[in-house]
């Protein structure tokens, strides 16, 4: 049985759709006027493992994010490279999806455009206005925060108190400091404008999403996801305008990720301490990444550092070298074929419960990792290189394999082929630390010459000098073979 925190009711609830067998989901995108920072793409690695261990427990899902392609940030842009907004949106979201193919990480089923919605929203906005939930002003049009009693009701702010909160100058043609805009009249100067009911104008930002998710899924969904950032004010203002509107929740379930935090501070463009995502993935493997991500809950904040980026590496190499261990072990002799251990299979099918237990839990990754860690501790204990291959050890192989396999293909992890991965990894960080393959292949040579010579003091010296290098060998009874510490 699936359980998620709401953040609506701040509890952890058993997971009923509205549509049995079916989920909904929309989570809010980014905007698109520069290429996307690390901590943009928490939610996009958060939410394909929501997707992907929904439907592997059995929902049909369909899964909204959206793209914003209208707002002030892109209309400076604009202006500052010469360009139209359009243009500078359409290149950012290429961009984007650049870098999200590069994670590695599944389409979603649609990625709507502000830009794209205008008569949904007008629409909307429209509805509201009749419903006396909206006021005009001037060639403005905002929601009036009195006309919805609940408003507060997701980030549990009452009204009063955020009325005495507000410091900037009340503008005059609100009823309420706390009203918000949902239409902004054309102001001179400004080359992005819809005609509407109520002139030239775009639309304010938070209802560009009530109005998509009611053009692609209707009143309701069952997961609104963001980033905890976005729980106030915009999802407290989807909430208003869209249950306005329809008389209905708008969606079931919040569910909302935590910040990265950068040296100690939240990380954010307003502080310059942001890496984005290109720059990261050229330095790095895309899998590192999304280890940072998915290794820590969604819903703690996650540091992002040198340290926990080399953690990343130990981890992933963890993972990684035990699954090379076992093809390496089941291929060493062709002609010894499977015979199925079954104490072996009770032993991973209790693993997989604890997976899935923990991953039922609110989507419980630590805790899981945490499983598949000790049946990697117990794999490497029973599993050597260069030892007698029976159909047991074969069949162990194999079904750890098939484990690993099974885990990684929720999280979007360890998909790729174990030795090439490795092989891989240890070249980003050969660069890192200024070595080139080559002379570390000449020095393990060297070494094992030493040892065939039972020279042993010979090859000491160059097992320190490696290891000061940061590279450790192994030596097994078909030869030695190195990598790099992580």
């Amino acid at each position: 049985m699936l359980k998620v925190h709401n953040t609506l009711t701040r509890k952890i609830e058993e997971f009923k759709p509205y549509k049995e067998g079916h989920v909904t989901i929309y989570v809010c995108g980014p905007t698109v006027y520069d290429y996307l920072h690390v901590g943009n793409f928490r939610g996009p690695v958060v939410f394909n493992f929501i997707r992907n261990w929904l439907e592997h427990i059995g929902y049909k899902v369909r899964f909204a994010q959206n793209f914003t392609d209208v707002d002030d940030k892109i209309l400076n842009r604009a202006n500052r490279d010469g360009k139209s907004a359009l243009e500078v949106s359409s290149t950012y979201i290429e961009e984007y999806k650049k870098d999200f193919k590069i994670l590695g990480l599944r389409l979603h089923d649609d990625n709507p455009k502000v830009s794209d919605f205008m008569p949904e929203i007008i629409s909307m906005v429209t509805s509201l206005v009749e419903k006396k939930k909206a006021y005009v002003a001037g060639n403005d049009v905002n929601f009036e925060i009195a006309q919805f009693p609940q408003y507060g009701k997701l980030s549990n702010r009452k009204v009063d108190e955020l009325k005495e909160g507000v410091r900037i100058e009340v503008d005059p043609s609100k009823k309420s400091p706390m009203d918000f805009a949902l239409w902004k009249g054309t102001k001179e100067g400004e080359p992005l404008s819809w005609d509407s009911p109520w002139g030239k104008g775009r639309p304010g930002w938070h209802i560009e999403c009530s109005a998509m998710v009611r053009g692609i899924f209707g009143d309701q969904i069952d997961i609104h996801g963001g980033g905890l950032d976005l729980m106030f004010p915009h999802h407290e203002n989807e909430i208003a305008q869209s249950e306005a509107c329809s008389g209905h929740d708008l969606a079931k379930y919040w569910i909302h990720w935590n910040m990265f935090n950068f040296g100690g501070a939240k990380m954010s463009k307003s502080l310059g301490n942001v890496i984005n995502m290109r720059e990261f993935s050229d330095k790095h493997h895309p899998e590192v990444y999304k280890w940072m991500v998915l290794s820590v809950h969604y819903r703690t904040v996650a540091d992002f550092s040198e340290d926990t980026t080399n953690a990343a590496y130990a981890g992933l190499a963890k993972f990684y070298s035990a699954m090379a261990l076992a093809e390496n072990v089941k291929n060493s002799d062709a002609g010894v074929k499977a015979v199925l251990d079954e104490k072996y299979k009770t032993e991973l099918d209790a693993v997989w419960k604890q997976i899935t237990d923990s991953l039922n839990e609110d989507f419980g990754t630590p805790s899981a990792f945490a499983a598949v860690f000790e049946a990697i501790r117990k794999f490497n204990s029973r599993i050597r290189r260069g030892m007698k291959v029976t159909p047991q050890v074969v069949s162990q192989c194999e079904q750890f394999l098939e484990l690993m396999k099974k885990f990684g293909s929720v999280l979007s992890l360890f998909q790729e082929a174990p030795e090439k991965f490795l092989h891989e990894l240890d070249n980003r960080l050969l660069v890192q630390l200024g070595h080139k393959r080559e002379d570390i292949d000449k020095l393990v040579a060297e070494r094992a010459q030493a040892r065939d010579a039972k020279d042993f003091a010979k090859a000491d010296e160059y097992r320190k000098k490696l290891t000061d290098m940061k590279i450790t060998v192994s030596d097994t009874p078909t030869g030695s073979f190195w990598e790099v510490i992580k």
